[in-house]
């Protein structure tokens, strides 16, 4: 061999292994240092848009957008009382760029169905939103002016009174349920695939009762479409507090309102939840976003992640008790 390559050889070598060694070295994780968020946040809504749920999302994210200083998208995956959405999150990174808008349903479909996650496991809870209370209202040729009223009527025609609700699971469904097991009555479920048609059968007179939105039954009540009776809430909602609670009109115990709260896969970064709870609780605070919220019939529900939580396991087991002992059935 030449003396020209004797001596290459080595510089050879020495070029080659630092690049093996680099080749052979494993993969290193993203910089901790990377603030967040650095890209586009997705919000989950698991249903229709134009939905409560969907409406309050998309009033949040008008101030959360300019606040983390990146888009914040709506993406409406509706279907299964919310299954269908909240198994997207349940199963997406836990990187906080994909959340969960959570609707009441979302504990009540463990006792109803089979969820392809746990409810509480593998979500992390980031805060409260909103509270929403439902109106009891009944179609205008119904002799009913009062809950009383309603009572009377359903024990002497037991089985006779239709209750409509915005599909098995729901809101207006568990609502229409604790009223029976309250008070011991005979209301017959009819389900519908979301408020709208609900609403719809209620105004045709095809059915008689229902525990709908607020937001959306006040019109129809000023127009003379439907009776308003009484708010399902604990306390009587500012958007209309000329109608008492069912509660206060006598049947004990009785409360059960729509609530939204913001999730995000479990695992998530403390550090991201807090700034998520935080940029969340400014912009409800905001009085723009509460006018608005008004106008829906919603109330802002700011919460720790900690109360949401908690929130979540007392509502878990209150419906797994009400529907154990209605005997409640998913369709």
């Amino acid at each position: 061999m030449s003396p020209r390559r004797m001596i290459r050889a080595p510089v050879a070598v020495a070029l080659v292994l630092p690049c093996l060694a680099l080749a052979q070295a494993p993969a290193q994780k993203p910089s901790a240092a990377v603030p967040y968020p650095s890209r586009p946040v997705r919000i989950v809504v698991p249903f229709p848009p134009g939905g409560a749920a969907d409406n309050v999302a998309r009033i949040l994210v008008q101030k959360l957008t300019p606040a983390l200083g990146q888009q914040v998208v709506i993406d409406n995956r509706g279907g299964a009382s919310g299954i269908i959405g909240a198994e997207v999150v349940a199963r997406s990174a836990p990187d906080g760029y994909t959340l969960l808008d959570a609707a009441a349903s979302h504990s009540v479909n463990p006792s109803l169905h089979k969820p392809p996650f746990d409810t509480v496991r593998d979500f992390e809870p980031v805060g409260m939103l909103v509270k929403i209370p439902n109106l009891l209202i009944v179609h205008p040729s119904m002799p009913i002016a009062t809950v009383q009223d309603l009572l009377r009527l359903a024990r002497a025609r037991p089985g006779e009174i239709t209750y409509a609700s915005a599909g098995p699971g729901s809101t207006p469904h568990m609502a229409g349920e604790l009223f029976r097991h309250l008070t011991g009555t005979h209301l017959v479920h009819v389900p519908y695939k979301g408020g709208g048609p609900a609403l719809a059968d209620l105004v045709g007179g095809h059915v008689q009762v229902a525990f709908l939105s607020i937001g959306t039954s006040l019109p129809l009540v000023k127009a003379g479409k439907v009776k308003g009776i009484a708010v399902t809430s604990l306390e009587r909602s500012r958007s209309a507090p000329q109608y008492p609670t069912v509660a206060e009109a006598g049947v004990k115990g009785y409360e059960i309102e729509e609530w939204n709260g913001l999730f995000a896969p479990a695992g998530i970064a403390p550090q991201i939840v807090a700034r998520l709870n935080a940029e969340v609780a400014k912009a409800l605070a905001a009085p723009d976003v509460q006018e608005r919220l008004f106008q829906l019939g919603a109330e802002a529900a700011p919460s720790t992640p900690a109360q949401l939580g908690e929130h979540l396991r007392v509502e878990l087991s209150r419906w797994a008790e009400v529907v154990k002992a209605m005997g409640v059935r998913a369709n």
